[in-house]
């Protein structure tokens, strides 16, 4: 390894290059560059990248890695001419980033990074980031030029809505990588998954899936009875080939625009079309919520072990039974639950299910920091922390659903 400013051409050729305020703060980055590259790469600070990637040497570089932490904020300025000297010289961006804000973590997606790996780093992580982007035949997760997917019309799709019965609990989360894991359940026989976000106003599901914002969601949305297969298969985007989605408009719109109609049409045409219907659901309760609770085959409401979600739960149980409207479909997740050896923990978890007369169903532990550097990243928890302990719960309750609706059908069939 070369920890000069200016990168030697020793033999073997230097192929990338770290690019960071002080590259022994990254040192299991050190370590994983030379496990993947050996010597054949270097080291560069801010102030003296730019200058060598538009010298010729550059020319040998393949890619380069800019490291950051929660100091670099205030750099991002340079950070944001390195990737574009980098990207002018036709070299890969690899970002790293320990404890960086979301918001200036999309900056830099946005202005061409080509990857994002968290640090620190997650066991061979950096190897595969690095194969992605120096992928020749690399298709993209997404692309809006895509071919729009194939409506099918034989189907008779499960239909699971998520609701978050407050901020904060992880609905949008949960909705993405149930998902993504029933979408890939089954290697031999893959089911179709449709996801989509009926959060008009604040969804987050294309940000999870780092998708484009489409202006087809909203004509379709503003004239729902007019929607047939085509169109609504034309609105949506693929994720990794494998998962459908229709994501929320571009802009803000009132939830009141749809109607209950219009509503039971959009899920009516998924169902047609997909195995699976997973809906995220926005917190608010409006008009359409009760169709969307009548054509739900099962409820996922996700709860915390706190007092918000206690009330909510309660003034929510109140409504649906008031109403005489299907209580007995919902299904209580609680996010971030005590761990198994936390016995004062579960005796709460006890108190709340029976002071709330609900059964909490699914326990999720707390996923940590990869839960929210997989959103920022774009990508379902599975992709980039599958071995994650919330990851494998999640995995666990799409296998159990997955296992309820082949045993039905088979049942159906007999």
């Amino acid at each position: 390894m070369s920890t000069s400013p200016v990168i030697q051409h020793d033999n073997p050729p230097i192929v990338a290059c770290t690019i960071s305020r002080d590259v022994q703060l990254f040192d299991l980055l050190i370590e994983d560059m030379e496990t993947a590259l050996g010597d054949s790469w270097g080291d560069l600070s801010f102030d003296d990248a730019i200058t060598f990637l538009s010298q010729p040497e550059a020319a040998s570089l393949q890619f380069v890695t800019i490291a950051m932490d929660a100091q670099d904020e205030d750099n991002l300025h340079k950070v944001s001419n390195i990737i574009a000297a980098a990207k002018g010289a036709r070299i890969k961006v690899i970002l790293i980033a320990e404890d960086l804000s979301p918001g200036a973590l999309h900056k830099l997606l946005r202005e061409g990074g080509d990857d994002f790996v968290p640090y620190p780093l997650p066991e061979n992580e950096l190897a595969r980031a690095i194969a992605r982007v120096l992928a020749v035949d690399q298709t993209p997760k997404s692309s809006a030029s895509a071919p729009a997917p194939v409506a099918t019309g034989d189907r008779s799709g499960v239909v699971i809505p998520v609701h978050g019965l407050a901020g904060g609990t992880g609905a949008s989360m949960m909705a993405v990588n149930l998902a993504w894991e029933l979408a890939n359940i089954d290697k031999a026989d893959p089911p179709r998954v449709c996801l989509i976000d009926l959060d008009f106003q604040f969804g987050t599901i294309a940000t999870y899936l780092d998708l484009p914002r489409r202006e087809s969601v909203l004509e379709l949305l503003t004239d729902i009875s007019a929607m047939d297969a085509d169109s609504f298969m034309q609105a949506m985007l693929t994720y990794g080939d494998k998962l459908y989605v229709l994501t929320s408009p571009t802009d803000m719109i009132p939830l009141e625009m749809v109607s209950s109609a219009d509503i039971h049409r959009l899920i009516e045409m998924a169902r047609v079309n997909f195995d699976y219907v997973v809906i995220d659901m926005p917190s608010t309760m409006v008009e359409w919520s009760q169709t969307v609770l009548e054509a739900a085959h099962v409820y996922f409401a996700m709860i915390e072990l706190e007092m918000r979600s206690a009330q909510n739960t309660l003034r929510l149980k109140r409504a649906l039974q008031s109403e005489d409207l299907p209580f007995e479909k919902m299904r209580f997740i609680l996010n971030r639950a005590p761990g198994f050896t936390d016995l004062n923990g579960k005796s709460r978890v006890k108190r709340l299910a029976e002071s709330l007369g609900i059964s909490i169903e699914v326990l999720l532990p707390d996923g940590g920091k990869a839960v929210m550097q997989s959103a920022d990243h774009g990508s379902p928890l599975a992709e980039g922390a599958p071995k994650n302990p919330l990851r494998k719960e999640i995995l666990k309750l799409a296998k159990s659903v997955h296992d309820v609706n082949v045993t039905a059908v088979a049942d159906a069939k007999a």
